[in-house]
């Protein structure tokens, strides 16, 4: 997982739709994008950039083919929010913490479920 890059939105927003379907061929997942649809082409483009990566693989039917991911939803959110802590709360769960609290992105309700998860591991 050390050698997964970042995806782009486009990438991460196909990433979403096959994570959720658990693969699917390029009009499927076309189907389930928000309107304006993009062209087939460029999805069919952003799904062979995801293979390279190693996102992806597929199954080829005839011509057609089916891709599925090789890395999970989780390990791309561990990646990902590892980065976040990281590069810009200096490796502190507190300063992200604080972070959302005063940007009011979390509320007391998600406090009081946050402080319920620290008092379950600490048993």
């Amino acid at each position: 997982m050390n050698n997964l890059k970042e995806l782009t939105r486009a990438e991460e927003q196909i990433m979403q739709e096959l994570w959720e379907m658990g693969g699917g061929f390029v009009k499927e997942v076309i189907e389930r994008l928000p309107d304006p649809k993009p062209a087939y082409n460029t999805v069919s483009t952003i799904i062979r950039i995801l293979e390279t990566k190693g996102f992806l693989d597929h199954k080829a039917y005839g011509k057609s083919h089916r891709y599925f991911p090789l890395v999970s939803k989780e390990e791309y959110k561990k990646l990902i929010t590892g980065k976040l802590l990281h590069n810009y709360f200096d490796n502190s769960a507190s300063n992200m913490l604080s972070f959302f609290l005063e940007e009011n992105k979390i509320d007391l309700k998600d406090l009081d479920e946050i402080l319920k998860v620290i008092q379950n591991n600490k048993k």
